[in-house]
């Protein structure tokens, strides 16, 4: 087998593609790239199993056809170090060494057979297809990833729930201290399906698509896994098993008190503070009318932090506190200027929602505070 390929181009693929490899893989043959030589196309696939994700890159004069599998690490660091230049690739089909020539000198390796790498499994039954802009996938998956939780104790934490609607999509994600749910009603999948997608996938599939195109993604989706496929990029998983509890349920249908504050206003003060807070992180917010007073503190290194910014609260003056991380987290996700944050009592959930949402969205965050 023979091929010419530009380094570059070569390299941002393989880049990609190696985010799905695991460091820990039980398969040694999954510490490599399958290559599959087919007409004037080089397919590239990597896996740890659970999660597979192929590219397609256009060769040049082409010889042959084949498969064989090369080392990740080796690969991605060898082409590092080469300037964008063009690559012959000879592969032995009888010994499996491969030569790679650039303009100034080449480097050998031996490869291992691609038919030892495991091949893609079956779709099951009952599958439903359907495209949606590529904006919109990362747009679902920006603002709900930062909330899956780590907990292998509670495994259908540990993705984003799609709940997919005839008329909308619905993300979830939740990690038990906070709650994310975010619809898309600009989109009618027109069936109903749901399912939990792993934390890994979702931020491999944000980083190999267009967050800002109307570009479509094809989806496939069956009972134990999801394809998601555009012109360069096709990635499967399977899902995490397990009932994602009542989201809905838990929402508070009426916090009456509201505060109406500038977003980065907020979210720098809750920095500035949150220096000097203890190990919990704990940030206190003492509401009135007019102004929100931050404060931390942390005794056992006797040290304290105030701030005062100025917001619009409707309800009685109020002592909350919330962990300074969470709170960063959940504002620096709100795309709006403004931010309100809806409260019932200082042992209730807050509910932070944008000032104004966004055409065709409707994004509510849910944070439990923490003892003052």
């Amino acid at each position: 087998m023979k091929f010419n390929v530009q380094s570059k181009l070569l390299l941002s693929r393989l880049n990609a593609v190696s985010k799905v490899v695991s460091n820990n893989n039980a398969f040694a043959i999954l510490d490599n790239f399958l290559f599959e030589l087919q007409s004037d196309r080089l397919v590239v696939t990597g896996s740890d199993m659970e999660t597979r994700l192929t590219t397609n890159i256009e060769v040049t004069a082409v010889e042959g056809t084949g498969k064989f599998a090369i080392d990740v690490k080796r690969t991605i660091n060898s082409l590092k170090e080469l300037p964008d230049t063009a690559l012959s690739f000879e592969i032995n089909d009888e010994t499996l060494a491969v030569k790679v020539t650039y303009q100034n000198g080449y480097y050998d390796a031996v490869a291992l057979n691609g038919d030892e790498f495991p091949e893609k499994a079956a779709n099951a039954n009952e599958v439903k297809q359907f495209t949606l802009p590529s904006k919109n996938i990362a747009s679902g998956i920006g603002h709900t990833l930062f909330a899956v939780g780590k907990d292998d104790m509670h495994p259908q934490f540990t993705g984003i729930y799609w709940d997919i609607k005839p008329d909308m999509i619905v993300f979830v994600a939740s990690d038990s201290h906070k709650l994310v749910r975010y619809r898309q009603t600009n989109v009618k999948p027109d069936f109903e399906r749901s399912f939990i997608l792993p934390a890994k996938p979702a931020s491999i599939l944000a980083n190999i698509i267009d967050r800002n195109s109307e570009e479509p993604i094809s989806i496939t989706v069956d009972e134990n896994s999801a394809t998601f496929e555009n012109n360069d990029f096709q990635l499967s998983c399977r899902f995490i098993n397990g009932r994602y509890p009542n989201y809905n349920s838990v929402i508070p249908e009426d916090n009456p008190f509201t505060m109406a504050v500038d977003r980065l206003t907020l979210l720098n003060a809750v920095r500035r503070v949150a220096v000097f807070a203890n190990v919990g992180g704990l940030v206190r917010l003492d509401l009135s009318a007019d102004h929100v007073v931050l404060t931390a503190q942390d005794v056992d290194h006797s040290t304290a932090a105030e701030e005062t910014i100025q917001c619009e609260y409707n309800g009685e003056p109020m002592n909350i506190g919330f962990k300074s991380a969470d709170v960063v987290d959940v504002v620096s996700n709100i795309d709006s200027e403004g931010v309100f944050l809806k409260l019932l009592d200082p042992a209730r959930a807050g509910v932070f929602v944008p000032s104004e949402q966004q055409p065709g969205e409707d994004l509510i965050v849910l944070q439990m505070p923490m003892m003052i």
